[in-house]
């Protein structure tokens, strides 16, 4: 009984672990369940919040393309105005650049009509001088009214259509050079005339000589001695030298030039091959840069400056492959100064003769070097005064005790076996050097500060126009130098004195060459 007693009891035990075990697998269960609910919820939720910040941060992403949108647009707005004000200001530019260049051809046709209207002046000759010099010019006057007609013509067109094309310019640039061919061939006409008229009248009046001669004779015989009043009767007006302070000045510079010349004999004259190779040297140094300078090209001019300039500084330069300095001898400075003045001179008398554009990027360098370096121009102006006195201006009179070719030489003449150069080479040198002067007047370094005043400004111009109409006319190469000097240095004497060039040019005109 007992024993069964236990079996009961241990049957209830295990009914009762049963249900527990079942009642822990289910309360298992179930928390599983909630559990796994939970996790589900949490995942949701976090998908939603996950869902929300995607959709918030797509929504600011859109408000941010849609501003940067109108931030493109409003820039894109703002650059497209700033486009087109760029294009308005561009066509602006090129009408302003049409008109000024317009203008300026219309200048420049205007000048040439006229210059042509001038020149017809001296086509036109009295009819009574071709009457006494047999010829007949009247050809000439017609062609010269036809083209003084055509350039009429041009100038009218062209003012109806606003303004002259290039080809107007280039027709009127012929005319004028058709309309001064003329011009020299009756110049040469009438000079043949003369010349024909002057061998008439000589042989005409060969025949009267001897009897002419008898009667000046028996006049003088005749004749009581003149007074003291009626000796001389001197001319009022025109001076036949320069001023005494122009004189003094040319002799105080050739003073200089022969002080720095007796200084540099020592090296020129020296006959040991050393100092011969350094003196080659030196010389070629400046004198190669000079005769280098280009009209067309600046770089050119200023790589030119900058060599002379760091070589008289006493900088190192190659020069021929050969590296040169100045200071290779005690007289170099003196001696490379003096070759480069002379240099300077002889581009003037040589390139500026035939080239006549190179006298202002040769007038640059030689007025830069003349500001920082005042015994190179000191220098070139003695030697421009010996090689064309006209530049003082200085007319060097006859004296006793010279020869001929001497009294030539000073005139400044080149004169080689006792044969005196040809009247157009010597006008043409002469030319060569008046328009350097005039052209070193009034440059200055382009790319200098430019602070202090010109070593050698238009005042000196000024004062040598003014000698120069005050003094008498020498045939030929008065009124070569002064047409030479006018067309250089004319328009920045009227920028700088104005009214009174005005009046100095037409006191030129009215009355200096009439006489």
């Amino acid at each position: 009984m007992i024993w069964l007693q236990l079996v009961a009891d241990l049957q209830a035990r295990l009914d009762m672990c049963d249900q527990f075990s079942k009642a822990m697998a289910e309360k298992s269960a179930e928390q599983l369940k909630r559990f796994e609910e939970r996790m589900e919820l949490q995942h949701r939720q976090e998908k939603h919040q996950l869902l929300e910040q995607l959709v918030k941060g797509s929504k600011e992403a859109l408000g941010q393309q849609e501003k940067l949108k109108e931030e493109h647009r409003h820039r894109a707005k703002l650059l497209t105005l700033k486009l087109r004000e760029a294009e308005q200001q561009r066509q602006q530019e090129i009408e302003r650049v049409r008109q000024e260049e317009g203008r300026e051809r219309m200048r420049r046709l205007c000048s040439l009509q006229q210059e042509a209207l001038q020149l017809i002046q001296k086509i036109q000759v009295d009819y009574k001088q071709q009457e006494a010099l047999r010829v007949d010019l009247s050809a000439y006057g017609h062609r010269g009214n036809q083209i003084c007609g055509i350039l009429s013509t041009v100038v009218r067109s062209s003012s109806e259509r606003g303004y002259p094309t290039q080809d107007d310019v280039s027709l009127g640039e012929h005319s004028l050079q058709e309309m001064k061919m003329l011009v020299n061939t009756i110049e040469k006409e009438l000079a043949a005339a003369e010349e024909r008229k002057k061998a008439e009248d000589e042989a005409a009046k060969e025949k009267q000589k001897e009897a002419q001669q008898i009667q000046q004779q028996q006049a003088k015989l005749q004749t009581p001695a003149p007074t003291q009043d009626q000796k001389q009767t001197k001319r009022e007006g025109l001076q036949k030298k320069a001023s005494k302070g122009t004189l003094q000045r040319f002799l105080e510079l050739q003073k200089v030039l022969e002080l720095c010349q007796k200084v540099c004999e020592e090296l020129a004259t020296c006959k040991d091959p050393q100092t011969k190779k350094i003196r080659a040297d030196l010389q070629r140094a400046v004198t190669t840069p000079v005769s280098q300078i280009s009209s067309v090209s600046g770089s050119q001019v200023r790589d030119t400056f900058d060599k002379i300039n760091n070589f008289l500084m006493g900088k190192p330069i190659v020069s021929a492959g050969r590296t040169i300095v100045v200071s290779q001898h005690p007289l170099g400075l003196d001696f490379v100064c003096l070759k480069l003045a002379e240099k300077l001179v002889s581009q003037g008398e040589e390139e500026v003769a035939s080239h006549h554009e190179s006298a202002f990027p040769i007038a640059s360098v030689a007025s830069a070097l003349w500001e920082r370096y005042p015994k190179v121009g000191e220098l070139f102006l003695a030697n421009l005064h010996k090689k064309c006195p006209y530049a003082v201006p200085f007319y060097p009179a006859f004296q006793e005790g010279i020869s001929l070719e001497e009294y030539q030489r000073l005139l400044g003449y080149q004169v080689k076996d006792s044969i005196v150069e040809q009247q157009d080479s010597f006008l043409k040198r002469m030319s060569g050097m008046i328009r350097l002067y005039a052209a070193i007047m009034q440059v200055r370094w382009p790319y200098g500060t430019n602070q202090g005043n010109h070593p050698h400004g238009l005042n000196h111009g000024w004062l040598w126009l003014a000698q120069m109409v005050n003094m008498e006319p020498l045939s030929d190469i008065t009124a070569t130098l002064l047409f030479d000097f006018l067309e250089v240095c004319g328009n920045a004497m009227i920028r700088q004195y104005q009214d009174q060039f005005w009046k100095l040019l037409l006191l030129i005109k009215d009355q200096y060459f009439p006489t």
